[in-house]
């Protein structure tokens, strides 16, 4: 059962899935869900003995495009909506034990391609309002299958974080006639002590706002909204500078380092959002090689968060750090 309770504090929508408390939680070792299917062998999530790139719906979705009946009649205060929407699952490979990190970069630019392509079909649904296309990877993110994969949440409304960078971008464009992250981004690069990895189209950054000590933000020099507005060359350097922070994060301590990708672009609502620019965050939880960065009362209970590292310091480390596999 999937609705959406709006929280009249945060002014927020608030996602119940109760059929979720049943999904996989990790499999024995001998069974891989993610794996492809083998002629005689355990049926899996995908029907085919292999597979370059699959998209399929998640089969414990979060939102579903067909909803039923909500089980908790609606106030004036307390309104509930159905949680209409589509929950995809994106698997890179069909090995166990690869990573999108490892992986050449011919393929991360397929996997764009395949992003895109979802991006592009999601926003023709009519109930669709916002496409978040992200990844969680290691356990300490949660993540319950270990097959390297990504998700995709259409939502029928656009949530909270994604409403507010849009509304301060919309404020700063209002107030100079410039897009915000493009001057985040000239002042990253006009004082260069915060620039991880750079190419010809996009730069990576630890900006000087981060909330985690190793979190990097990769933005497009031009202005792009969505990831769909990218030409074939811009698609190319997004792959290469891709690989080359999440290699920086497996060489910064030599083992596999866990995140959260997050993707965020314009809302698929129709209205114009040339003002806002498409850019990609990383939030890895550690802040050294052995503590993780716990949300805590201050992140959690009043949403201040506290980073222990100043941005500059962990972006020179990362800068150093090789972005080619070792």
């Amino acid at each position: 059962m999937s609705e959406l309770r709006w929280n009249p504090m945060l002014e927020e929508w608030v996602i119940t899935a109760t059929h979720r408390q049943d999904r996989t939680f990790f499999p024995p070792p001998d069974y891989d869900p993610l794996a492809p299917t083998q002629p005689g062998g355990f049926p899996t999530e995908i029907p085919a003995s292999t597979y370059e790139i699959v998209v399929f719906e998640n089969k414990f979705p979060s939102l579903r495009a067909n909803v039923g009946e909500a089980s908790l009649s609606p106030t004036e205060l307390t309104p509930v909506a159905p949680a209409q929407g589509v929950c995809e699952v994106v698997c890179y490979t069909p090995l166990l034990n690869a990573e999108l990190a490892s992986l050449p970069v011919a393929k991360v630019e397929q996997l764009i391609a395949v992003w895109a392509d979802r991006f592009a079909d999601l926003s023709l649904r009519d109930y669709v309002k916002y496409i978040y296309i992200f990844e969680n990877k290691g356990r300490e993110i949660g993540v319950t299958l270990p097959h390297p994969h990504g998700q995709i949440y259409a939502y029928p409304f656009i949530p909270h974080i994604a409403e507010r960078e849009l509304s301060a971008a919309n404020r700063h464009f209002e107030r100079t006639g410039r897009d915000l992250l493009g001057d985040i981004l000239q002042n990253e690069l006009e004082d260069g002590r915060r620039v991880v990895l750079e190419n010809a189209h996009f730069v990576a950054v630890v900006p000087s706002f981060a909330r985690y000590p190793y979190e990097v933000h990769i933005l497009p020099r031009a202005l792009r909204p969505a990831i769909t507005d990218f030409d074939a060359e811009e698609r190319r350097a997004l792959a290469e500078i891709l690989k080359g922070v999440m290699e920086k994060y497996n060489n910064l301590w030599n083992r596999s380092m866990p995140y959260i990708m997050a993707m965020h672009q314009r809302p698929s609502d129709g209205a114009n959002y040339d003002y806002y620019r498409f850019h990609i965050e990383f939030y890895p939880p550690y802040r050294t090689p052995d503590k993780l960065k716990y949300l805590a009362g201050s992140e959690a209970g009043a949403g201040a968060f506290i980073n222990d590292t100043h941005a500059e310091v962990t972006a020179q480390t990362l800068r150093e750090t090789s972005p080619h596999r070792i």
